[in-house]
């Protein structure tokens, strides 16, 4: 059973990361599963460090954008309630090099009505796991 409580499609999601820094790092929304959201970042000029590897903060970027989505399409009134980034960190565990991409996957590990927490696993195109990554949102009141 899918866990949103909107309709979300690939195309809409990537609509709405239009003129974001998710944009600007080249992120893509690929996949919507019944529990599980996909997106891709190429590993480039504009998401790697200087020796030419994946910088850490566009893994965090990644990872913030996948659990931000998801416990946005997990609000069943966001015209009231909007989700906001409590804490995140991210474990580096193989660094990727330039000229390639990367693809983060975002599962709910808790989906209540106040606090959602995510993780994120984000894999080179080996299928390595390159970076796992913990974040907590908090639903609160639009002003």
């Amino acid at each position: 059973m899918a866990i949103w409580k909107q309709e979300a499609t690939l195309e809409g999601l990537n609509n709405m990361n239009e003129n974001t820094m998710g944009a600007a790092l080249g992120i893509v929304f690929t996949e919507i599963g019944e529990n599980f959201l996909k997106a891709t970042m190429p590993v480039n000029a504009n998401t790697v460090q200087p020796f030419r590897i994946l910088h850490g903060g566009a893994n965090v970027t990644l990872a913030e954008t996948l659990g931000s989505v998801a416990s946005t399409l997990c609000i069943a009134d966001w015209t009231a309630k909007t989700a906001v980034g409590l804490e995140i960190n991210a474990n580096h565990l193989k660094s990727v090099k330039e000229g390639s991409q990367v693809t983060g996957t975002c599962r709910p590990i808790r989906v209540g009505s106040q606090v959602h927490v995510w993780q994120i696993e984000i894999h080179n195109e080996k299928g390595d796991l390159s970076c796992v990554s913990r974040l907590t949102v908090a639903i609160v009141n639009r002003r």
